[in-house]
């Protein structure tokens, strides 16, 4: 297996390597935005490797001391570490991680703007005077509402903001979550800790509802990290009360990481509910000088 890549309509290249999937687009000069392409290149091909060679330690519970030694594994750790009394893995943070790793490639004089998107766990890079827009979207099935929920809609971000990374996580994701919401979208520093972040506000929003269906992680896939952790895998239409006794938990806890600074703000979304924690971005009214490359789902 080897990794591969392809441009894409609009300057996108997509590079993907196993389970590694990102799209990335940048702007700024000429020259300096193929150079970091193919520096980017250079240093994707070899990540999955050096994951995979650590990842019985990955696996493991984070604890007070790192063990590991890549410098993606590495910064999966110091993303998680902050939140360990949640029994997290380093594997909470491994798509804002590598989103990270790849966007230091495009830090470099001579680049406006940047993003690599891991799936829907985003890296940003502004110079400054540059913005950008994300778009938010909780439900694209439009499972609980026929219109568009209330707290969807495009968010600029500038470069003044404290805001380099995005990431989403829910019980519908990719990943599994101990939890029941549809989407927490969290604004950080950078794309490990929102990733972090995320999963551990996601699992908050909860509730104990005999109607939801839970399975042992390593039932569903043998060799998570979660091991025999009750996921979710089905949650039926609950009552409205019950979505926002759920939704309320998960603010508590987003507005925790906020006050200790481990994010800047997140949106969370349930059954047509919402809430917001800490600093959100105004929605975007009037229209973009750009696009992000990436909508949150």
């Amino acid at each position: 297996m080897h990794a591969l890549r392809a441009r894409l309509p609009g300057g996108r290249w997509h590079f993907s390597h196993g389970p590694i999937d990102l799209i990335l687009l940048a702007d700024g000069e000429q020259r300096a935005v193929e150079a970091a392409h193919e520096a980017a290149w250079e240093r994707f091909g070899g990540l999955l490797p050096e994951l995979v060679a650590e990842l019985p330690e990955l696996r493991r519970l984070v604890g007070s001391r790192c063990m590991l030694q890549g410098p993606v594994a590495r910064r999966m750790w110091r993303a998680c570490s902050p939140l360990s009394r949640h029994a997290l893995t380093s594997m909470a943070a491994v798509a804002g991680a590598v989103a990270d790793e790849i966007m230091t490639h495009y830090r470099v004089p001579g680049m406006a703007r940047a993003w690599v998107n891991n799936g829907g766990d985003i890296a940003l890079h502004l110079a400054p005077g540059t913005r950008t827009r994300i778009a938010l979207c909780a439900d694209p099935g439009r499972r609980w509402t026929p219109g568009r929920a209330r707290f969807e809609g495009e968010t600029d971000i500038d470069a003044g903001m404290p805001i380099r990374g995005v990431a989403t996580s829910g019980w519908r994701g990719r990943s599994f979550s101990l939890g029941i919401a549809d989407s927490v979208t969290v604004l950080a520093g950078d794309a490990a800790a929102a990733d972090a972040a995320a999963t551990v506000i996601a699992n908050a929003v909860d509730i104990d509802d005999a109607a939801i269906v839970r399975r042992p992680a390593c039932a569903i896939k043998d060799d998570s990290d979660l091991g025999e952790r009750l996921v979710t895998v089905q949650v039926p239409r609950l009552p409205e009360a019950a979505v926002g006794e759920a939704l309320d938990a998960g603010q508590a806890m987003a507005e925790e990481l906020v006050r200790h600074g481990a994010i800047v703000g997140a949106a969370l979304i349930c059954q047509g509910q919402g809430r917001l924690a800490g600093r959100m971005p105004s929605r975007s009214r009037a229209p973009a000088p750009v696009e992000a490359g990436g909508a949150m789902a």
